[in-house]
């Protein structure tokens, strides 16, 4: 088992509040992402869990072991870093294999870890260059392979990706997400880019502020957010939000945006006559239909990408985006009519955030 318990952990630095009693359970064998913006404390969490920081207090429990005090090579864990982390005057092979040097294993021991490690990685045939002859995506595998050979009970991540370019950093997530279904090590990755997150995560846990807003499968995120900050950082394009009050009239939820104009609230919404709410739909959410049924809103940017187009327009003076699998050739200025589908739209309370659910 090398399961990860974290039990109302709390940390300052100096006066600043930096984590503020998080609890969260991963599952022997499960890959959890740590989301959130910059700031919220996810990277400071997953070095309390190496024991690269100290914890203020609560506790951090590996296998069932308080690791509280114990020291990072007593925890049985392995770190890829952000920065590679690689020697530069050791070769691949010697880079890869210096934490066995350093644990006194016999070379064949050693020496057979990291071939198996390098056909993993793909990386035999680079064992006798040095990290100044590999490119970024090489450098991160380098990385992941030194981990792989000692065989740990938790892998951690510290955004690895950040420093590839967009095309690289799309190939390393397939291969990341093909690694830990091949080992199955229980693994924490820190991100702030929840496209990361949704695509790589068995569970993710959405940190803001160092709280834990919500923690969870990435479809239940998508498709039940907790809050109005959950429903904007996952998904992408994120979610629209349109500010009204809620109106019951005759049996009939509608919500009543700025100049009068009133869309059906969502299906299954809760929330009470005259409460100030937000609306939120998402951009894949919204139909073009004609102006008996839809709201009129004037295009303002029109963003083919080839697979879908984007569509930027106005509805109640607030910016909405819409994303359609079909070509368009709207232009500036014109007038389209849209409408939200209520059965996946959210009611979100204008002061607490909160979803309001029926």
């Amino acid at each position: 088992m090398a399961a990860v318990q974290i039990k109302n952990v709390e940390k300052y630095f100096g006066e600043t509040h930096v984590i503020r009693g998080v609890d969260i359970d991963i599952e022997d064998g499960q890959f959890t992402v740590l989301v959130g913006p910059s700031g919220c404390g996810k990277s400071t969490l997953l070095r309390m869990i190496a024991g690269l920081e100290e914890i203020g207090s609560g506790d951090i429990f590996i296998s069932g072991k308080r690791v509280n005090n114990m020291m990072p090579k007593e925890r049985d864990i392995a770190m890829v870093f952000q920065n590679y982390a690689l020697y530069p005057h050791m070769t691949v092979r010697d880079n890869m294999a210096f934490s066995l040097m350093l644990a006194r294993q016999p070379k064949s021991v050693a020496d057979e870890r990291v071939m198996k490690a390098a056909n993993i990685l793909g990386l035999v045939d680079l064992l006798d260059r040095f990290p100044r002859q590999l490119s970024g995506g090489q450098r991160q595998r380098v990385a992941m392979g030194r981990c792989i050979v000692r065989d740990p009970q938790v892998f951690l991540f510290d955004e690895p990706l950040s420093n590839l370019d967009a095309k690289l950093r799309v190939q390393m997530r397939t291969e990341i997400k093909e690694l830990h279904q091949r080992l199955k090590t229980t693994s924490v990755y820190v991100t702030h880019d929840q496209i990361e997150a949704m695509t790589m995560a068995d569970k993710i846990v959405v940190m803001r502020d160092g709280l834990v807003e919500q923690t969870g499968t990435p479809l239940d995120l998508y498709d039940y957010p907790a809050n109005q900050f959950v429903a904007g950082f996952i998904g992408s394009p994120s979610m629209n939000f349109l500010p009204g009050v809620l109106r019951h009239s005759g049996g009939i939820a509608t919500v009543e945006l700025a100049g009068g104009l009133r869309i059906p609230a969502p299906i299954q919404a809760g929330g009470q006559d005259g409460q100030s709410v937000v609306y939120g739909t998402r951009p894949e959410h919204m139909e073009l239909t004609d102006s008996s049924h839809g709201v009129a809103t004037e295009v303002i940017v029109v963003e083919p990408t080839g697979a879908d187009t984007q569509i930027f327009s106005k509805i109640a003076g607030v910016e909405v985006t819409s994303v359609f699998r079909e070509r368009h050739t709207f232009r500036p200025g014109e007038t389209i009519h849209l409408k939200p589908d209520p059965a996946r739209a959210h009611l979100f309370d204008a002061t607490s955030g909160k979803r309001l659910a029926a």
